[in-house]
């Protein structure tokens, strides 16, 4: 007896990175998680929450929330949706524009699987335009596949690469479906595309709490687009998609831009010494706008390293997919994680090279 689908009967799951209990002895590099603690402010917040928060039912609008990015990031508070992580944007996303093979999802590979997980769910047809090996947006392809939806990730996982303000501006221009601009990794990179938001009526920014502000568990992301197109999506999503403790405890994390710029800005050196000490060992390290680097180490001996790296209680992301199977990804760690990766890396590649 088959249940479900037949999209979902035949598609494969998105499989998400290991997720050892916090509290074990593990060095966690694998899922891109900030390795600094959440603002002082924000815990300040749930550690005060009074119950009656939980009692009753949140904002379906998240407005307080709303309020807090609208200051930090100087949008109208008309123009943001708030969503239970920047997942459940993409869900919404698909589910509101795309279906079969009329209106198809489009993106550039290799960027976040996920992607293609959501379109088979619905189902919809996808169009998958590959990077070249310098990763140059793909411009005249993607506008070509005419998606109803085009997803653009930037700063791109797992290659770390910043696309252009240029090429996005020149991408929107000429589709006639959405552009969501995927900006997971931003707080990490050199600039935003949120400008482009005023330019065209066609765009929308993408944001999550779990990279820069240190709040993965929490489940809280945003974006941010004209009303007329957010109208659309507002009758998709869950009419309380956003739980209370996430709104109140985002908000205060959001208003304290001042610490997160100051993580933001250790996990930047760090990445830059990490980056000068991996190639030091012989790694080949691609130039990164997030908080993790693509790394291809000696002798393509990727899933190897990644095995003994387990073993020892490092985890760090290995994809065995076309073109990344002789590659890692590495989150950004402390500098005392840093300095402890290091350390077994040296001593695997001299094993490796005798």
């Amino acid at each position: 007896m088959n249940y479900f689908r037949p999209a979902i009967a035949s598609m494969q799951g998105y499989t998400p990175g290991e997720q050892p209990k916090p509290g074990t002895p593990i060095i966690k590099l694998n899922t891109n998680e900030n390795p600094y603690p959440p603002s002082p402010k924000a815990i300040e917040v749930l550690r005060n929450l009074n119950s009656e928060w939980l009692r009753r039912y949140p904002d379906p609008y998240s407005q307080d929330f709303c309020h807090a990015v609208s200051t930090a990031l100087e949008v109208p508070e008309d123009w943001i949706i708030v969503t239970n992580g920047s997942d459940d944007l993409l869900n919404i996303l698909i589910r509101a524009c795309a279906e079969g093979k009329e209106r198809k999802v489009v993106y550039p590979m290799p960027s976040y699987v996920l992607y293609r997980t959501l379109a088979a769910i619905q189902p919809a047809d996808v169009v998958e335009v590959p990077y070249a090996e310098d990763y140059k947006l793909p411009i005249e392809e993607l506008a070509a596949a005419a998606g109803a939806l085009t997803l653009i990730a930037t700063p791109n996982s797992p290659s770390g690469h910043l696309v252009p303000l240029a090429d996005l501006r020149q991408l929107a221009s000429r589709l006639t479906g959405i552009l969501a601009i995927d900006e997971a990794y931003v707080d990490f990179a050199d600039c935003s595309a949120l400008s482009l938001v005023q330019e065209f009526a066609n765009v929308i920014i993408l944001r999550t709490l779990s990279k820069g502000y240190s709040l993965a568990g929490l489940r809280l992301g945003f974006g941010i687009a004209n009303p007329q197109l957010l109208s659309g999506l507002f009758k998709v999503k869950d009419s309380y998609n956003v739980d209370a403790v996430a709104i109140l405890v985002g908000a205060a994390a959001m208003e304290d831009q001042e610490y997160k710029n100051a993580c933001v800005a250790k996990v930047k050196r760090s990445r830059s010494l990490l980056a000068t000490n991996l190639k030091q060992i012989g790694f080949e390290v691609r130039d990164s706008q997030g908080n993790f680097l693509l790394v291809t180490p000696p002798d393509n001996q990727a899933e190897a390293i990644y095995q003994s790296l387990k073993q020892q209680d490092i985890l760090v992301r290995y994809f065995n997919l076309p073109g990344l199977d002789n590659k890692l990804r590495i989150t950004v760690g402390t500098e005392a994680q840093n300095q402890k990766l290091l350390q077994i890396l040296k001593q695997l590649t001299l094993k490796i090279h005798h």
